[in-house]
């Protein structure tokens, strides 16, 4: 069942999806009805779900209501299902998703060295920590400067 964001805990488990390309326009309408089916229909676990700078499919789920591993697979499987239907990427977490000005922009790790190499970012560059686990570090540490997150090392 699909909650509000306020009505879940700090402790809340929070699953990120950056997709490798800004969902279009046309695409929301459908994208927005599923992703609420799914979670409207998903074994009571209370959950919320945003999509965030028309890149990242972002699902906190009740600390109340934790997944299964059955339900987890289900979610895994639902995601992959968005990603055959809309053909992007959303599993791959481990490429670099940071703004450049207004727009958020997603680079394979040795592309992201180059740019650091050629100073097309700095430490000041917000990047985007995909990999956190809970709704407050979502709400603290999900946006960072470069030079203070998980790539700070390769400054």
């Amino acid at each position: 069942m699909i909650v509000k964001n306020n009505t879940l805990s700090d402790i809340s488990k929070i699953f990120i999806y950056p997709s490798n390309r800004k969902f279009y326009t046309n695409e929301f309408p459908i994208l927005f009805k599923k992703i609420e089916f799914f979670l409207d229909n998903f074994d009571g676990i209370d959950s919320f779900f945003e999509i965030k700078y028309q890149r990242f499919i972002i699902i906190i789920v009740s600390d109340e209501t934790p997944l299964s591993l059955d339900q987890n697979d289900k979610l895994i499987i639902f995601i992959l299902s968005l990603e055959a239907e809309f053909k992007v990427s959303l599993i791959d977490k481990v490429n670099v998703c940071f703004k450049q000005g207004e727009y958020v922009q997603l680079k394979e790790i040795p592309k992201f060295k180059k740019l650091i190499k050629n100073k097309g970012v700095s430490k000041k560059t917000i990047v985007f920590d995909n990999l956190i686990n809970t709704k407050s570090d979502y709400e603290n540490y999900w946006e960072m400067p470069a030079g203070t997150s998980w790539i700070s090392h390769f400054f």
